[in-house]
């Protein structure tokens, strides 16, 4: 069987993800380029008796070597000499795409043209000849609208062979003429920095001849992704607006939609599934330590985390929805002046976004930012970011303590986490990494309805990560935390003087000062730098929540008076707030460690962080007790 190696290059917001898995499917792993920490992708498509292996470059928008990406796709071209390259352009962006397209054919690689997103550049007016274009270039062009998968069965058809890249008009005396050009100007002997500008000048000249022959643009054609761009990004309305946005999805997620449905599944687990589990046991005579290790242990901690579930799922869709029209790069517009700041461009907001699903690829994420320097600040303040993971403890103590106003405190605590960030950002660019931010270059991808099978597909992305820590790590720790809580090292005792007790009250004294002093709350704290969820499992089973009620309201009044003995609404909040700010969960500090390259960083993110959210939440609490708030 014959192999061909196929490489698709393109700028990033292309649709170029979505090729590539439209072609590859379930036949594609991730890795690592060589020496660096940018994913590697790579799949394979079988056409008759020839395999294809498909590998999709990092998104780039020139081939001029001074980020990481651009260094990595150049290196890839030159070294392994692709027989083929798919070159994706997003046609209602095809002057600037095609300056990377200018590239690839200077290298003399095989390439076809892929006119992606062919539907956005007839909402602006464009009409392109495909032949006209194919000719100038000399290129095989190929247009499509991946989303709908229109244009991709030809372009399949298109890869069983190198040499059908090359249309029969290839060779045209304009491009020919270009490349003897670009001969000539690296020939010279002219300054090097002189030479550049003089190639870059020669290329979008010929982009613009090529342009000439091949693109009629209808001016007539009003586009309304300017008049959207115009009010979200505006100087004074673009912030505001965001703010406002992240309200209506909260108050979505908390009232309308999350909360009622997490409402059904609590109702469900407490009453129907622990009553049955308790009868069933009952009459097979089954031991009471293991009865309690079921119900309380194992229902009470990983039950008290899974009714969060619906809510987590339904903030994660409309994150993802809001991703999938384009407006999560103009976040990043507006936010570029605020986060300059601080040292950063406003691409760095890209990665501290994710962060409102994990941690984990949050930090991961700063991979894309184009100095060693902007990627260290980022994945040291990208804990800030209030992760999925907190909003059980979110979402229990608002309901518990601020009823009908769920959704401003959430909204409270993750305009914190982006003020904190922003502030460490600020400390960090004037101590450990001085400097100033990168130039702020990104394509803003035209507005758009996502369709509902990619943003269910991305929603599960995000939060199947939860439901595998439920499964997985906080059924460990219930049972942990269970046997704990039953024995000390007599046997079998009251859980005021169990093993758990014992480690809590070590850790108490810490936050004697904080309103929030228990031996309960200093397991929970401990705990939850294993995994965030786990600080609501904690205390599920320390409170016994699963044998409280089988009805909502009666399971509220209850923890009401179980967790209102600890807290109030002051104290409560205080503890949020240390819950949004401390030590990031051990998955997140091992990923600091491997994009860091070293133990030091995750342990001064450990620390740094413990010790900020010590202080806030102190302040919180002493200031509002002055204030007269502590009720």
């Amino acid at each position: 069987m014959s192999v061909l190696n196929i490489a698709l290059a393109g700028n990033p917001n292309t649709g170029k993800s979505t090729i590539f898995n439209a072609l590859t499917g379930a036949r594609q792993h991730i890795g690592n380029w060589p020496g660096v920490t940018v994913d590697k992708k790579m799949g394979q498509l079988t056409r008759g008796k020839k395999k294809i292996n498909i590998i999709d470059l990092p998104g780039t928008y020139s081939l001029s070597a001074y980020s990481l990406e651009e260094k990595i796709v150049k290196e890839y071209l030159l070294g392994e000499k692709p027989d083929l390259v798919v070159n994706v352009v997003d046609a209602s962006n095809i002057e600037r795409n095609l300056y990377l397209t200018v590239q690839l054919l200077e290298m003399g690689i095989p390439t076809i043209v892929n006119l992606n997103m062919m539907d956005e550049a007839k909402s602006k007016g464009y009409e392109i000849n495909l032949d006209v274009l194919g000719k100038y270039l000399g290129a095989k062009v190929i247009s499509s609208v991946a989303t709908s998968k229109n244009g991709l069965q030809q372009l399949i058809n298109s890869l069983d062979s190198p040499n059908m890249a090359m249309p029969e008009v290839a060779g045209s005396s304009l491009l020919d003429e270009y490349l003897k050009q670009i001969a000539n100007i690296r020939k010279s002997e002219k300054d090097s920095e002189l030479m550049e500008e003089e190639i870059i000048s020669a290329r979008y000249d010929f982009i613009n001849r090529v342009l000439e022959k091949s693109l009629i643009i209808n001016e007539a054609v009003v586009s309304w992704h300017d008049r959207l761009d115009n009010i979200f990004t505006n100087r004074i309305l673009g912030i505001p607006i965001f703010i406002a946005i992240m309200y209506m999805m909260f108050e979505l997620t908390f009232t309308w939609v999350g909360q009622p449905i997490s409402d059904l599944l609590d109702g469900f687990i407490s009453g129907t599934l622990t009553d049955w589990v308790n009868g069933t046991m009952a009459a097979l005579g089954t031991a009471g330590w293991l009865q309690s290790l079921v119900t309380d242990g194992i229902i009470g901690g990983v039950g008290s985390v899974v009714v969060f579930v619906p809510l987590i799922f339904t903030l994660f869709f409309f994150i993802s929805f809001l991703d999938g029209t384009g407006y999560m790069a103009r976040v990043a517009f507006i936010m570029d002046r605020a986060m300059r700041k601080i040292g950063l461009s406003g691409k760095s907001i890209l990665p501290m976004l994710i962060g409102f699903g994990c941690t984990v690829p949050a930090i991961m994420g700063a991979r894309a930012l184009d100095t060693e320097r902007d990627r260290k600040i980022a994945v040291l303040i990208s804990p800030f970011m209030s992760c999925g993971a907190r909003l059980p403890v979110y979402a229990l103590f608002a309901a518990l303590f601020f009823p009908g106003k769920e959704s401003i405190i959430v909204l409270s605590l993750y305009l914190l986490g982006i003020l904190v960030a922003i502030v460490m950002g600020l400390i960090f660019k004037s101590t450990y990494f001085k400097g100033d931010a990168e130039p702020f270059l990104m394509e803003l991808p035209p507005f758009r309805v996502p369709t509902i099978k990619t943003v269910l597909l991305q929603t599960w992305e995000k939060g199947k990560g939860f439901l595998v820590k439920a499964g997985t790590i906080i059924f460990s720790m219930s049972v942990a935390i269970w046997f704990l809580s039953s024995y000390n090292f007599s046997g079998p005792s009251d859980i005021k003087d169990s093993l758990l007790a014992a480690i809590g009250g070590l850790i108490a004294p810490i936050f004697a000062l904080h309103g929030f002093g228990s031996w309960q709350t200093g397991v929970a704290v401990l705990t939850g730098i294993l995994a965030k969820e786990a600080v609501v499992s904690t205390l599920g089973v320390i409170y016994g929540i699963s044998e409280l009620a089988d009805d909502t309201a009666k399971i509220v009044t209850q923890l009401q008076g179980t967790l209102g003995a600890t807290f109030n609404s002051l104290s409560a909040y205080a503890f949020m707030v240390f819950t949004l700010l401390y030590t990031p969960c051990m998955a997140a500090l091992g990923t600091i460690k491997k994009e860091m390259g070293s133990w030091k960083w995750a342990l001064f993110a450990a620390g740094y962080t413990f010790v900020l959210a010590w202080v806030a939440s102190l302040l919180i609490y002493r200031i509002g007790l002055l204030l007269g708030l502590g009720g």
